[in-house]
């Protein structure tokens, strides 16, 4: 923290630091406010609005599939903006295991040179598996994607390939799914609530409100595509 008698001794370099660190800052706490401010209006409507406006049956579902879907596009770019920790914590994330039936694929990951930069043969000493759900037409399967984790037993150094890049980071769904569940949902018209129902039957449980978070974080990264083809139209 920098108190105000220290900012006439910062050079102009550290000035811009600042100056970026605090408005990604602004940003972080306005984009919190417009999701509290977003969701109080909601609730709201829900419990003051009169009989005639109030929202029955699908109509419930159906708006609560918007609201879903526009905070889980809120949260996505509520973590982009997030000031990033020094030294992150590795999370586990909560989620149910992938069921164990379905048909799997896998993927490994090996570094391009197991040669340590000390001359030593580097030893696979383990490995990180993550595992994606995908999608094909009427068909689940899981992608196990296995990345060896190869040390120096000289000087100790750990080389593992490097994650590849995914639509929702540290996500299970992959492009695939999420493809799918767009194409349904805008192309085939069928909303969250029913395609939770058609990938029950399926074996696998994806609830609607994890359904409408993917679409919201779909729809920000997106975005750059949208404003690609509007200046492209304009």
């Amino acid at each position: 923290m920098i108190h105000e008698a220290q900012l006439d001794n910062l050079t102009p370099a550290q000035l811009r630091e600042l100056t970026a660190r605090l408005l990604n800052e602004v940003r972080h706490k306005q984009a919190t406010i417009d999701k509290l401010t977003h969701e109080n209006a909601v609730l709201k409507r829900m419990k003051f609005a009169a009989s005639s406006e109030v929202f029955q049956g699908d109509q419930r579902s159906l708006l609560e599939d918007s609201v879903d879907e526009d905070l889980g596009a809120v949260q996505s770019e509520l973590q982009q903006l997030a000031p990033k920790p020094a030294s992150p914590e590795r999370q586990t994330p909560k989620r149910q295991a992938l069921p164990a039936e379905l048909p799997r694929r896998e993927f490994r990951h090996e570094p391009d040179n197991t040669l340590c930069a000390c001359g030593c043969q580097m030893k696979r000493i383990g490995e990180d598996v993550a595992e994606k759900l995908d999608y094909e037409p009427g068909v689940f399967t899981v992608e196990r994607h296995i990345r060896g984790k190869w040390a120096c037993a000289k000087c100790e150094r750990l080389v593992q390939a490097p994650v590849e890049a995914h639509v929702i980071d540290k996500g299970i769904p992959t492009a695939g799914l999420l493809a799918q569940v767009l194409v349904a949902k805008y192309a085939d018209h069928q909303p969250l609530y029913r395609q939770e129902g058609i990938y029950a039957r399926s074996g696998v449980t994806l609830p609607r409100s994890t359904l409408a978070a993917w679409v919201g974080a779909c729809g920000v990264q997106l975005q750059p595509l949208v404003d690609a083809l509007k200046t492209e139209m304009l």
